[in-house]
């Protein structure tokens, strides 16, 4: 079905953001998933990164990224494309609402030994998980 309607948007939770999905392989049969991500003030995502490039639309709010070795601060209107494999950490300074794309099937993967990249919000795939809001 090309039109998918707002009463089925899927939304996930995790500790860090609510990601509500748009569109995606499992939401459609999308071979781009798109989605918006919802972060109050003080929260932060995790150090990651993503083996796709995922690009992040600020609708509202802002946020302080750290991408790669650089670190930089988003507000409305902004749009940030974050490269493949490289690491990544979004922190909201106020709140925060992106809406975000990325290739179907990209994974989510940590630089770093022993961080949970999005717990409970992920399928396993060896070392990197799909996230629930891009399956």
């Amino acid at each position: 079905m090309p039109v998918i309607r707002d009463a089925e948007n899927r939304r996930t939770e995790t500790p860090n953001a609510v990601m509500t999905t748009f569109a995606s392989p499992t939401q459609g049969g999308a071979g781009l998933s798109l989605w918006r991500v919802d972060m109050r003030a003080g929260q932060a995502g995790p150090p990651h990164a993503f083996d796709a490039e995922v690009v992040w639309t600020v609708l509202a709010g802002g946020a302080t990224v750290r991408l790669g070795d650089e670190s930089f601060t988003i507000a409305s209107g902004d749009t940030v494309i974050m490269p493949a494999d490289v690491p990544r950490q979004v922190a909201a300074d106020t709140g925060l609402t992106v809406i975000a794309a990325a290739p179907a099937g990209a994974r989510a993967y940590t630089p770093e030994e022993g961080v949970d990249v999005h717990p409970g919000c992920a399928l396993p795939d060896g070392d990197k998980l799909l996230p629930a809001w891009i399956a």
